[in-house]
């Protein structure tokens, strides 16, 4: 493995709301494994989690290259779609994995995260003060997130949480697109990414 990993953690939407789009977004990272899998300048730099979450969240893969990327799972009985636990469960699961990857004396990027949702929150209240302490500027650890909007999406919710780049699917990108211009683009560079937008309708 190389010495500049960059750890991803794909957390999407379980609920049954989601239901409609989940072949998509399976679709969208089976094109992102096998981009990242084909490039063998990076294959080895990019480890990735995948968690879902609906009313609470679930770890499905911890820590694994990109070719053992799993599915995700089908979405469950459950209506909710917390976003505040999934943002406290991130911010613990972070810490732990960079922790474990420094003590390998591993060196890395800041981790990315991937929130994959229709964007319609069920704890509005909540969930906005657990993002804060998830995207605290004091913490070290803290990641890049990238939203991906499907369906009716909260473009308002999503763009508060996507502190990297937002992307909609209805604006036509692709999620296989959106996560490999991602990735690449913190791996070929050490700056932050340009000021700007991919999505049109203010996302």
């Amino acid at each position: 493995m190389g010495s500049d990993v960059l750890p991803c953690y794909v957390a999407c939407d379980v609920s049954l709301s989601m239901a409609d789009h989940l072949e998509e977004l399976n679709h969208g990272l089976r094109e992102f494994r096998g981009a990242v899998h084909a490039d063998a300048s990076i294959t080895d730099r990019v480890l990735c989690s995948v968690v879902g979450f609906g009313e609470k969240p679930v770890l499905v893969q911890r820590m694994l290259p990109m070719n053992g990327l799993a599915d995700l799972p089908a979405p469950g009985a459950c209506a909710g779609t917390n976003f505040g636990p999934v943002f406290t469960f991130l911010r613990s699961v972070i810490d732990e994995d960079l922790g474990l990857l420094a003590a390998h004396r591993v060196r890395v990027h800041r981790p990315m995260v991937f929130f994959l949702s229709d964007g319609q929150p069920t704890d509005p209240v909540t969930w906005p003060p657990a993002f804060s302490v998830l995207s605290d500027p004091a913490w070290s650890h803290r990641p890049r997130v990238v939203t991906f909007g499907v369906g009716d999406a909260d473009e308002e919710a999503l763009g508060r949480i996507g502190t990297f780049r937002c992307y909609l699917s209805r604006d036509g990108v692709r999620l296989g697109t959106a996560l490999i211009a991602s990735v690449m683009h913190v791996l070929s560079t050490s700056g932050p990414p340009p000021a700007r937008r991919l999505s049109t309708r203010g996302c």
